[in-house]
């Protein structure tokens, strides 16, 4: 069984804390960025428990779930501030793979057969905390076994995490055989767990994942902690070549050309070069590393400006003799501060631009700078002037429009009116600060 390292946010009042307990601010403090900083540096997957009081931080906190699941490409479960089944569906509909029912409240547990069924049960997990919670009854234990798809196992306290602390809840409580376990991830809560403790609980029966609120600190090496994992014999999600720094071609020098390019909108961003050392230290850190000719030495990328180079997809060319690494950059690649080194255009002919999300983007980004930008006569501008109501209207109209003009067997109308819809859609979006990129996520995100 391939084993998971969970990072752990705890959302209070906007801001991520640094325990259950402790109120003050997480480094940073934004949970946003260190859900996107997690994935990037090797977490299988995000536990966010939602403390928040009140409706309102209640929404912020959903807001803010589905900020991370835009922005973040590993699995999310949600937990904190369910009651009923519709709580259930906004944390899934936040984009979260699991919402997590807590075993301590009665209604959670009353609610699991009808939200199993409702949203199915490879979405819904239960979570317990054996060493403070009352112990469960035999019929709770079976309705778990039954509707839920996985189990969180919580320690509150601070010290080491023995595999027999899972292994005992696990066989006793959920079923004696391998095919009554539930996959079980447990989460320690308090203090910072070694790579001893992760191990030891991990080769427990059932236990398939570990995590603590410290994996969120953008300080930990979680790629070096798996790795460390995988050496003492667990599975480890850890990057695996297929071809050897033995299978490429070299230049001259005992190099090989790297093309670095942004994953998720393929904008190429720099070229460099790599050498045995660097390659198999990009692989197994999961962080660009290359050989810098011009100072005769290894370069993190990152290592002294912070923008770091976070590894998705390596490729290979036909000739095996250059690179393709689709990376997650953050802030610049290149050293003048640009996001790509090659923002100067040499030759450009003057043609139209084909690419269709690149239209969009051009068009938002018109449509964004009018808004800031006001200038006179401009339709765009009129209905930022009138306000949400006029934004509105239009966009209801040119939807009936679309209506109409499928009934018509000339596509060339069909065409025109869907354009205006999407024109109008994008005033909309500018106006609701929602980006392209928003949508692209919202819609990959859905099954």
């Amino acid at each position: 069984m391939q084993k998971s390292i969970v990072s752990t946010i705890i959302l209070r009042q906007g801001k991520a804390v640094t325990s259950l307990s402790d109120p003050a601010p997480f480094a940073g403090g934004d949970p946003v960025l260190l859900a996107e900083d997690s994935s990037n540096r090797g977490a299988d997957a995000l536990l966010l428990m939602d403390q928040s009081r009140g409706d309102e931080e209640h929404d912020l906190s959903l807001t803010q779930m589905r900020q991370m699941a835009r922005l973040s490409d590993i699995p999310m479960w949600g937990a904190g501030n369910i009651s009923r089944p519709e709580d259930v569906k906004k944390i899934l509909y936040a984009g979260c793979r699991k919402a997590v029912l807590n075993a301590a409240k009665p209604s959670n547990l009353d609610m699991l057969e009808e939200v199993s069924k409702r949203f199915g049960r490879d979405k819904i997990a239960v979570c317990i905390a054996p060493e403070s919670d009352a112990p469960l009854t035999e019929q709770e234990e079976k309705n778990i076994r039954t509707y839920a798809g996985a189990v969180i196992l919580l320690k509150k306290e601070e010290g080491a995490l023995s595999g027999e602390w899972a292994a005992r809840f696990c066989p006793d409580g959920f079923g004696s055989t391998s095919t009554e376990l539930l996959p079980v991830t447990v989460i320690c809560l308090g203090g910072q767990p070694s790579a001893n403790d992760a191990a030891d609980c991990l080769r427990g029966a059932g236990a398939e994942g570990f995590g603590c609120g410290a994996y969120a600190d953008p300080s930990e090496d979680l790629m070096k902690l798996k790795n460390e994992l995988r050496s003492r014999g667990l599975e480890m999600n850890t990057y695996a070549c297929a071809f050897s720094w033995d299978d490429l071609k070299k230049g001259p020098d005992g190099l090989v050309p790297v093309v670095v390019q942004d994953y998720r909108n393929e904008e190429v961003l720099m070229v460099a070069y790599m050498n045995r050392e660097a390659y198999e230290a990009t692989v197994r850190s999961g962080r660009m590393t290359y050989w810098s000719r011009s100072r005769s030495e290894l370069w993190l990328k990152g290592e002294t400006s912070g923008h770091f180079q976070y590894l998705k997809e390596l490729r290979i060319d036909c000739d095996n003799d250059t690179l393709l690494a689709r990376i997650a950059q953050v802030g610049a690649a290149c050293h003048t501060g640009n996001r790509s080194c090659f923002y100067r255009a040499a030759l450009k002919e003057d043609t139209p631009q084909r690419n269709p999300m690149k239209v969009f983007e051009d068009v938002y980004g018109t449509i964004e700078d009018r808004k800031a930008h006001p200038k006179e006569g401009s339709y765009t501008n009129y209905l930022f002037e009138k306000g949400i109501d006029k934004i509105l209207k239009k966009c209801g109209e040119e939807a009936t429009e679309i209506v109409i003009a499928a009934k018509n067997p000339n596509p060339e109308e069909i065409k025109y009116e869907m354009a205006d819809f999407l024109y109008h859609m994008m005033v909309l979006m500018v106006h609701r600060d929602i980006t392209w990129d928003d949508i692209a996520q919202e819609l990959a995100n859905r099954e």
